[in-house]
């Protein structure tokens, strides 16, 4: 087949003569000898180039620049091992070329930054970017001005930046002012900051659709604005489940290429009113008990989460609840398939397409199905009673440096669909050895007190004889000391996060951000006599201010500056010439 060729020419790289050819979709230069016979050739794809500088130009560290007129340099994506982690680090690849003339330059330069136009319209042009300076190590800033703006710059995105010094300073922002002309939002900060630009985004485009988040029967629509990810945070979860590593550079250079991985979004509600949106972790019981338990420890760092785990593991708590689930379809998926969303997912890409074949038809099960998610109608719904040390439900892997594997191996990024999954009260040894496989490449749930499920809606409820003394104290401050874990007097946990602006036009009410509230009860099963007889929900690190809660997948609502994680082994022989690509694939450079 004949290929397009634009632009053929013999550059030079030092003192080393190559054959350089530009194409419609991939820019590769070969090594010819003084024979003229051809040695490796390095292929990029158009889309994977970030910037196109005449001279001899540096970026990283510093940028440099070195005036001559028969130079030019390119800067291009380039992958690396990442060690342990489960994906690949993207790096700024750069070769500066030189030209026999430069008019040659002139045309080499314009060629390849008209194929970038023409191959990659999805590339952001102007950018908002929220910057969380006390996440983490602090070092947010730093991290953005030298490793992130200038990348930026040379890619030719201007960024307009929000240094937030408040909680919830970036949601209100969103929500209430002209984001007309922005391509996209960006968060220098951990999942904290993260969940707040989700919120406001998913809030802004319901409010200008003209629909309402508090009716759990609502489509609710998709998010045209994306989300881009700088990892500077205590924990960067949803950045390592969708990149594979936890990078500043990594994320950047995906912003710039403008990739885009649509993402399922699990809203949360309270008597129909929504409390949250969560993405990575519903956790009840240990999960819960463990972000209540650290937040008393915050001058910790994040060794106040090894800390709590400890101390919540040695309670031995366990608590009793109904568990109301809608089954998903099992055609596509399951969470014990022992496969892998990575980039490209073909369960991800099928889901899509068969909710753009139900949207035809009205009266499609999954309409149906949500229809009864208010009723008393059991419908399909399934219902499992006991007691439980956990109960969890994710929308990805939830995998992270710890656990490269995650919460659900097998959990999809973009089916529609969310894991649940149910550890029963077990013997204590029972239960370290669950938690230990998280850690391990062992299944966690080939044990006989765990059970997964791939679900589309969730709902928790106390059993009869429990639930009039558990709930009755839910007010606008949120729960009462019953209902939380036990906690010594004079200790105070703080409770904040973008629940604020939902659950507080509903029914119930909710809690204020703002306010500090007195617990009297936490998990310390070692020194205290009384059990607690509730724990508390934690939704992607946030503390709930109600227990009894239903839940709902929405299936690609938002979408990431992101392309999930690569798959390392197809990369690898493919660079080993196992895979015939003839060093045309993306992966190849």
């Amino acid at each position: 087949m004949d290929v397009d060729i634009r632009l053929e020419s013999s550059l030079w790289i030092g003192t080393k003569r190559y054959r350089s050819v530009l194409n419609g979709w991939y820019f590769s230069w070969t090594e010819v000898d003084k024979k003229n016979r051809e040695k490796r050739t390095v292929t990029v794809p158009v889309c994977e180039l970030i910037g196109v500088e005449q001279g001899g130009v540096e970026v990283l560290p510093r940028k440099t620049v070195e005036d001559t007129d028969r130079d030019f340099t390119v800067f291009y994506v380039k992958r690396s091992s990442s060690g342990g982690s489960y994906g690949l680090l993207w790096g700024l690849g750069r070769i500066q070329f030189s030209c026999p003339s430069r008019d040659l330059r002139d045309q080499w330069t314009a060629h390849l930054r008209a194929a970038v136009k023409t191959h990659s319209p999805s590339r952001p042009l102007r950018l908002l970017v929220f910057i969380n300076p006390f996440g983490g190590k602090k070092r947010g800033r730093q991290i953005y001005h030298s490793l992130v703006a200038p990348l930026f710059e040379l890619a030719g995105i201007s960024s307009h930046v929000v240094v937030t010094e408040r909680a919830n300073q970036a949601r209100d922002h969103i929500l209430k002012k002209d984001m007309t002309g922005f391509d996209g939002v960006v968060c220098v900060g951990g999942d904290g900051m993260f969940s707040e630009l989700l919120h406001g985004i998913i809030g802004r485009t319901q409010q200008e659709a003209g629909l309402s988040e508090h009716d759990p029967t609502v489509t609710l629509q998709p998010c045209n604005l994306h989300i881009g990810i700088i990892p500077a945070g205590s924990t960067d979860c949803v950045c390592f489940a969708t990149v594979g590593v936890n990078d500043p550079v990594t994320s950047a250079l995906h912003i710039i290429i403008g990739d885009s991985q649509p993402l399922d979004v699990c809203s949360v509600y309270h008597h129909s009113s929504l409390v949250r949106y969560s993405v990575s972790l519903l956790g009840y019981g240990f999960y819960g008990d463990v972000l209540a338990e650290s937040e008393r420890h915050r001058w910790m760092g994040p060794l106040r989460y090894d800390y709590a785990g400890t101390v919540v593991y040695m309670s031995n708590q366990s608590y009793a609840g109904i568990v109301q689930y809608l089954p998903a379809e099992s055609q596509l998926s399951s969470p014990r398939d022992n496969t892998r969303c990575l980039s490209g997912c073909r369960v991800c890409s099928e889901s899509r397409e068969r909710w753009v074949h139900n949207s035809l038809d009205s009266s499609s099960s999954y309409s149906v199905h949500f229809n009864q998610f208010k009723g008393d109608s059991d419908g399909e719904w399934v219902s499992v009673e006991g007691r439980f040390r956990c109960v969890s439900l994710t929308c990805m892997s939830s995998s992270c440096p710890r656990s490269p594997l995650g919460l659900s191996p097998s959990a999809h990024l973009a089916d529609g669909t969310g894991d649940l999954i149910l550890v029963r009260d077990t013997h204590p040894l029972n239960f370290l050895t669950f938690l230990h496989r998280h850690t391990s490449t062992q299944d966690q749930f080939d044990l006989p007190f765990v059970e997964v499920h791939r679900v589309k809606a969730v709902r928790f409820s106390f059993p009869p004889e429990q639930e009039e003394e558990e709930t009755e104290g839910v007010r606008d401050k949120g729960m009462d000391d019953q209902e939380r874990p036990c906690v010594h007097d004079g200790d105070t946990l703080d409770i904040h996060g973008s629940q604020q602006h939902l659950t507080e036009r509903g029914e119930g009410g909710g809690m204020s951000s703002s306010k500090r509230r007195k617990n009297k009860d936490f998990v310390c099963g070692l020194c205290c006599g009384k059990s607690p007889s509730v724990s508390v929900w934690n939704c992607d690190g946030e503390i709930l201010p109600f227990t009894e809660i239903s839940c709902r997948i929405h299936g690609q609502l938002v979408h990431l500056y992101a392309r999930g994680i690569e798959d390392k082994a197809a990369i690898q022989k493919c660079r080993e010439g196992q895979q015939k690509c003839n060093g045309r694939c993306v992966l190849h450079n």
